[in-house]
């Protein structure tokens, strides 16, 4: 996917690519203080770097759950963000008139994986002619990710990827099966959702719950079985944020992870 991406930095480098932001913007100022650590951060491991923000959360355990700051402003904060340091961006869709309205904004349009099968949905996003991330659903198989590419790709798209976010693992918990990266990446390049494979959903709160403690153990074993590229939710105080935080890395702790898994890929290649 990144060779499409004529805004990408350190695209040779050989290094695993990033995915990373907050679940949802909260705010311009924000948005711009993360883009420019992370920044930092990537340009000294030479390690390409996609931002992303959801401009809107859809999918939500409960009606008075945070959904967004306002969508056109959200966009604006992501177009922001791109054009301030000349990097790709990325955010959901949830419906297919999404599709048309983000791609105004961003340069990679992603689809949530309880979305995964709407074939209207991907075909919209396929039709805008960004590059379109597709998170594998928790209820499917690896190999039945190879439909998903299709649809995407007999649209005449051929900029896709998939995104491995974990298994529903009984009612409250999910489990990443590495077996299905190497299977995947038949199909499209690969990325490992680390923050949402260690998701707890379904709490009895009625807010996600997450294991952040274990982000960096499923962040090696993804770069360690060859994924194409990692995505991780940071924020400065994730017990603050506004959506996601039981499950984000804080951001302090970003530099550490990325050198460790960048030690990894350097051993593997």
């Amino acid at each position: 996917m990144i060779q499409y991406l004529d805004n990408i930095h350190h695209k040779d480098s050989k290094n695993f690519f990033l995915i990373a932001g907050p679940c949802i913007i909260e705010g311009e100022d924000m948005a711009l203080r993360i883009a420019e650590k992370v920044i930092s951060i990537t340009d000294k491991y030479n390690i390409p770097y996609i931002f992303k923000g959801s401009f809107k959360k859809a999918n939500r355990s409960r009606v008075d759950s945070f959904t967004t700051i306002g969508e056109e402003k959200s966009l604006e904060i992501l177009r922001k963000v791109g054009e301030t340091f000349n990097i790709p961006t990325t955010t959901d869709i949830h419906e297919n008139e999404h599709a048309a309205l983000a791609a105004q904004y961003v340069d990679v349009l992603q689809i949530p994986a309880f979305l995964v099968r709407q074939t209207d949905l991907l075909v919209a996003a396929a039709e805008t002619g960004k590059c379109v991330s597709l998170k594998k659903g928790q209820f499917l198989s690896p190999e039945s990710m190879k439909f998903a590419v299709q649809k995407i790709t007999d649209s005449n798209n051929q900029k896709v990827a998939i995104i491995e976010r974990g298994n529903s693992f009984g009612y409250t918990d999910l489990i990443v099966d590495y077996r299905g990266i190497p299977t995947m990446r038949q199909y499209a390049p690969v990325i490992l959702d680390v923050t949402h494979s260690l998701q707890q959903p379904n709490q009895s709160s009625g807010v996600t719950g997450g294991r952040p403690d274990l982000i960096e153990t499923v962040a090696k074993a993804g770069i360690a079985v060859g994924a194409d590229g990692i995505f991780i939710e940071t924020h400065p105080t994730p017990e603050t944020a506004l959506s996601d935080g039981a499950n984000m890395l804080r951001l302090d702790l970003l530099e550490d992870l990325l050198q460790k898994l960048t030690r990894i890929r350097e051993s593997i290649l």
